[in-house]
């Protein structure tokens, strides 16, 4: 197919459409609704709604450039397992998800289509394609996130479901490594980089996890006198609307200024995703004080043990920690070898001496 790639151009309303010719013949489109996609751009504001409308362009042009077509309303909307995976793909992008977690995504979603055409995914090409990956971590991760690939084109009516090894490999157990030398350790990444001071001081007191939450904190997000943060649940892993407190030690290290500024850069928008990541790595570099296998997360784990520790209750570890439920918390304890069991709570033989 002959295909332009779109403009962009706003109405008078403020809504952004896009602009292309196929096969000689203008197109306007307003969303990815006609090519069987779920962007919608006028439903956000600001840097969301042009972000998603320049996504909308390339959708569009690589739909018409691999050979798709428009979707008429009485005919269905995908006629491949192709078509299912990229919408399910497409909505995944959409949602809610890390960076990380759709770069994976979209290389699984990448390397199962690939020279797929019109022909439906077989249960010997997903075995196959597991089985290139011989790690039994890398293996179950890969498995998981096809998993929650093919529910999403499940979910759009693919049908029947594919039936191929669903086995996870068994793994070592990993342990990970709290800090012992808390006060001693955040002295020494004070002295290194102030950013990166603040951002684990809060991991370890707020319980927040570094590479998003704290990363994109906003003086905003802070109440008026610094006691407690307020995160919708658009802002954190566990997708609630989620309230911290701010332990006094904290909220000294504060300097508050415009309520739109992120608290790092000191401006709208916040540092890139691998800000901390890069300044985390200098740190492990040129110090001696870190255990092999700590990472910004091992604060964090320190802190989470710590409540453990004082209350004794999982219940108030789970609100702490933002987990969606106990089942997770349960698994983060056990992740850290944290034994729930006391000695007076062991079986004990009666009239024995």
């Amino acid at each position: 197919m002959n295909v332009t790639y779109p403009t962009i151009t706003k109405d008078p309303k403020g809504n952004y459409f896009i602009t292309f010719y196929l096969n000689q013949k203008r197109h306007r489109l307003y969303s990815s609704k006609k090519i069987g996609g779920h962007n919608h751009p006028n439903k956000f504001e600001d840097e969301e709604q042009i972000r998603r409308v320049h996504m909308l362009c390339a959708e569009v042009y690589n739909h018409f450039k691999n050979g798709g077509e428009f979707y008429e309303k009485n005919s269905p909307k995908y006629k491949t397992h192709k078509d299912y995976l990229r919408a399910a793909m497409q909505k995944k992008r959409e949602g809610n998800y890390s960076h990380h977690y759709i770069i994976f995504l979209n290389h699984i979603y990448t390397r199962i289509t690939q020279d797929l055409g019109a022909k439906n995914l077989s249960s010997e090409r997903l075995n196959f394609f597991l089985s290139t990956y011989t790690n039994p971590s890398s293996y179950n991760s890969v498995k998981r996130h096809l998993n929650a690939l093919l529910e999403g084109a499940y979910s759009l009516g693919l049908s029947p479901k594919i039936d191929y090894d669903k086995k996870s490999r068994k793994t070592k157990a990993k342990l990970h490594k709290p800090i012992e030398n808390i006060k001693g350790t955040l002295e020494a990444i004070k002295t290194f980089n102030v950013n990166l001071y603040l951002c684990c001081i809060m991991s370890y007191g707020c319980l927040l996890r570094p590479h998003r939450e704290i990363r994109e904190l906003r003086w905003g997000d802070f109440s008026d006198d610094l006691r407690q943060i307020n995160l919708s649940g658009e802002r954190n892993k566990s997708a609630r609307n989620r309230i911290v407190p701010v332990p006094s030690y904290i909220r000294k290290e504060l300097k508050p200024s415009n309520p739109k500024y992120n608290i790092f850069s000191n401006c709208e928008k916040p540092f890139n995703r691998d800000y901390f990541k890069s300044l985390w790595t200098k740190f492990k570099r040129q110090t001696t004080i870190l255990q092999p296998n700590q990472t910004l997360y091992s604060f964090r784990h320190s802190g989470a043990l710590e409540i453990f520790k004082r209350t004794g209750s999982i219940h108030k570890l789970q609100k702490a920690m933002g987990h969606s439920s106990i089942r997770v918390s349960l698994i983060y304890l056990r992740g850290l070898e944290v034994s729930e069991l006391k000695e007076e709570d062991m079986p004990m033989v009666y009239g024995g001496p």
